[in-house]
């Protein structure tokens, strides 16, 4: 018992440190805001996912978190700038490539009016008498965060982080039907926040060259490959459009089929049942003459589960 209390407290020591360093640059412009944010990050980090009175278990320091939140003096963007200026030490701190991965979360918050906090989407529920099914309108925020990584999985911070509601992109889907998708600008569409992240990763970790931005399917724009062709920088993305390779008269998706595979991967994994499987990834590779640039190595995987 004694053994895990040491243990215990060496972990609160060591979390206790690394907060220190992590908020050592905030400047909310008042000494004791200063000091805030590393002493929540500590309860926060003893109960990860706790709500804050839970967090906190005590009345002075929940009301003091709160007072932290309504200040004016505090925003997100000031707050999150300290963490992304020790992301860029980290980083440079590091030799070889960076993996900086891309992917969105959403916050959900039950609101009966959901705009007072951002639409989210729309939710299918039970069927009702008349035969139609309930439509439940979601509420809450969307982030769309970017991680830097070591080839080896060691976490080095978020470099961007953007936050927004869907309902300022408002129309846009009516817009769609009414012109072609591809001549809506890409500023009007969500996904632009792919390009912001892209572009502001590889200015905080001012090394492009050792940068390769990682997303899924949603990142196969045409737009983002040529702003990664100006800056510099490296990606990898799950392809979502079969693109016309050489001089035009074939595909990726034809190119690949030829190619023999270099190798396999095996993954073992349970699915949300508890039941083992295992996924068999055939791996291959060539470069090839694309549309929208010269030669560029294009990986492609194909899964088999079994």
């Amino acid at each position: 018992m004694i053994r895990d209390v040491a243990l215990n407290n060496r972990g609160v020591q060591m979390v206790q440190s690394w907060v220190e360093a992590e908020t050592a640059e905030c400047d909310l412009g008042d000494a004791r805001l200063n000091r805030r944010p590393g002493a929540m990050l500590v309860a926060l980090g003893e109960r990860p996912g706790k709500s804050l009175p839970t967090a906190f278990q005590d009345w002075s320091k929940i009301n003091a978190a709160y007072r932290f939140f309504s200040n004016g003096n505090v925003s997100e963007n000031k707050i999150l700038a300290v963490h992304f200026a020790a992301s860029a030490l980290r980083i440079s701190a590091t030799d070889g490539p960076t993996l900086i991965l891309q992917d969105t979360t959403e916050f959900s918050f039950k609101r009966a009016d959901p705009q007072k906090v951002g639409f989210t989407h729309v939710s299918t529920g039970r069927k009702i008498k008349d035969g139609r099914y309930q439509k439940h309108a979601g509420s809450g925020l969307l982030m769309h965060a970017s991680l830097a990584i070591t080839p080896e999985g060691l976490p080095l911070g978020l470099t961007p982080a953007k936050f927004w509601a869907r309902s300022k992109f408002k129309g846009t889907r009516a817009l769609k039907r009414k012109i072609n998708p591809t001549r809506v600008p890409i500023e009007h569409k969500q996904s632009m926040r792919w390009l912001d992240n892209l572009r502001l990763s590889t200015k905080l970790a001012n090394t492009p060259e050792r940068c390769a931005h990682i997303g899924d399917r949603e990142s196969d724009i045409y737009e983002l490959y040529c702003l990664a062709g100006e800056l510099g920088t490296g990606f990898l993305v799950q392809s979502c459009v079969d693109r016309l390779a050489e001089n035009g008269d074939t595909t990726i998706g034809k190119v690949m089929a030829q190619v023999q595979s270099s190798g396999i991967h095996e993954i073992q994994f349970r699915n949300a049942q508890g039941k083992a499987h295992r996924a068999v990834l055939s791996i291959r590779h060539a470069s090839m003459g694309v549309t929208w640039t010269d030669l560029r190595d294009t990986c492609w995987i194909t899964v088999a589960c079994l």
